[in-house]
């Protein structure tokens, strides 16, 4: 185990980072070079750091590894508690992995306020990275919140031409949820007097209380997700954010909800959850069915791409909610997958839109002519979509499905039907976009990717097959956590069964 303060150099190096943009002098010119050089290198500097969380953590034990705790609030018991399990590590990961890659896909794109942009994407790794170490409910409640903000003025400022609407609706959705999650946060607060979340997680808290705090946690993770109905925010925020802002919310921010369902519903709240579950299957399933059939109905590519993300987190949350071990690691496998593909997708269409300027998918047609190499990149990341084995998608769907019919079979019956809708919208959309006959006159001067772009493609390529081909990297660092998820949940439900009846 490393004997230096690891989670704290991560998450709080690009504030640094931030800070030095700010300390930036000199003309317009001057100012954005330096600000996108020195983004990339910090946020790159942070990403190899948090690789050695990955080489040194021990396999062996579900505990959380590199803690770090020091009292905080004393007088509340509140700590600066920091800490990984195998889980919560590869969100990490997927985080500081994303973020250079957004800073390299902006790099001409932004062309105003530069530097404040670029400070943006450096305090939402920070708070990205926090979150998922916290393991103080306060701290984490600070974190989680506080993505919100720079999320919002990137959307906000640098977003189309509804930017100002799409960020006060990602906002308020959001917003609105989590405070009913801190009333249960405080509420977990006075019944057990501690904000710690491994002290709570051996907390068995009443059953008739479990219901609505499980209700209250809900209402913030479902939006996150998003689950249907208050998915709706989430495609007017993909349209109108930039490039890279669309890269962050599908790759990272939607995991957040589905993150809180795993680290605090779950384990927490055992009764609660096994009482919701048939409301969670039906939500998910109407999900993967109904915003399948929305995708396929998209004119404009990014909308089609965000129900689509609308539809795999729905076998995200089918996968958690099967507390199955083949589920839950499926689930976890399902969003790191999403976060690859997801984010190369909204690339690929930043890609085309910096040259042509429009989303709409009848705008193209023919450009295998003019960019082989942006056709095969697509083509990679479109069958990852689909779940073709020998990509990540394959991985996590098929351990959730297999999840699925040890619980349900109706319910993997019915969300297979998904895999078969999803080959179909994005088949379709390959299909309109890449192949065909190069007919219109303002695609046959279109160039192919340029060096840069083949940069910012090559690592997410390289993952979606490695994770693929060969997933035991990934499957073994997450095994014992999840592995003790699913019997702590088995075994509270077994200790709080008899009281839950005996009450009744």
């Amino acid at each position: 185990m490393l004997q230096f303060p690891i989670l704290s150099l991560i998450t709080f190096l690009p504030l640094v980072g931030a800070l030095a943009i700010l300390m930036i002098r000199g003309d317009a010119r001057v100012v954005a070079r330096n600000a996108r050089a020195t983004a990339l290198w910090v946020s790159l500097i942070v990403f190899v750091l948090s690789l050695l969380l990955w080489i040194e953590f021990d396999r062996g034990t579900a505990a959380f590894q590199f803690v770090e705790k020091v009292a905080w609030i004393p007088s509340f018991g509140v700590s600066y508690h920091m800490g990984v399990d195998g889980i919560s590590v590869f969100f990490v990961l997927l985080s500081t992995f994303l973020t250079p890659i957004c800073v390299l896909a902006s790099w001409d794109a932004i062309k105003d306020r530069v530097r404040e942009y670029m400070i943006a994407f450096l305090v939402l790794e920070t708070l990205m990275v926090g979150m998922f170490c916290a393991l103080d409910f306060v701290l984490f409640y600070v974190f989680f919140e506080g993505v919100l903000i720079p999320m919002f003025l990137i959307i906000g400022v640098w977003g189309g031409p509804r930017r100002v609407y799409a960020a006060f609706k990602f906002f308020l959705f959001t917003l609105t949820g989590s405070v009913l999650m801190l009333i249960a946060i405080l509420v977990i607060f006075w019944e057990a007097d501690t904000t710690d979340i491994p002290r709570l997680l051996n907390v068995a808290l009443d059953p008739d209380l479990q219901l609505w705090l499980w209700l209250a946690f809900f209402a913030s993770f479902a939006v996150k997700v998003p689950m249907w109905p208050v998915h709706t925010w989430l495609p007017d925020a993909h349209v109108e954010a930039p490039t890279a802002g669309s890269v962050i919310l599908a790759g990272v921010l939607l995991k957040m909800g589905a993150y809180g369902f795993l680290r605090f519903s779950v384990p927490m709240l055992p009764l609660a959850t096994d009482f919701f579950t048939p409301m969670i299957y039906a939500l998910s399933i109407v999900a993967i069915i109904y915003t399948s059939l929305v995708a396929l109905a998209q004119e404009d590519m990014k909308k089609l791409i965000a129900y689509s993300s609308v539809a795999h987190m729905g076998f995200v949350t089918i996968g958690i909610f099967t507390l199955t071990h083949q589920g839950v690691q499926g689930a976890v496998a399902q969003m790191l997958s999403h976060g690859f593909v997801s984010a190369a997708l909204f690339l690929c269409v930043g890609v085309v839109y910096d040259r042509i300027h429009s989303r709409d998918i009848e705008t193209y047609g023919g450009l295998v002519e003019r960019m082989p190499r942006y056709a095969v990149v697509f083509m990679v990341f479109m069958l990852a979509s689909v779940g073709l084995p020998g990509t990540s998608g394959f991985v996590g769907e098929f351990l959730v499905l297999v999840g699925a019919f040890q619980v349900n079979t109706w319910v993997a019956l019915l969300a297979t039907t998904g895999i078969i809708l999803g080959a179909a919208y994005m088949l379709y959309l390959y299909r309109r976009v890449i192949l065909g006959r190069l007919e219109k006159e303002h695609l046959k001067s279109i160039l192919d990717l340029n060096a840069r772009e083949v940069l910012v493609f090559a690592p997410l390529v390289a993952v979606t097959i490695w994770m693929g081909v060969w997933p035991a990297p990934f499957l073994d660092v997450m095994e014992v956590s999840v592995a003790n998820l699913v019997e702590q949940h088995r075994a509270a439900l077994e200790a709080v069964r008899p009281l839950a009846a005996a009450g009744r």
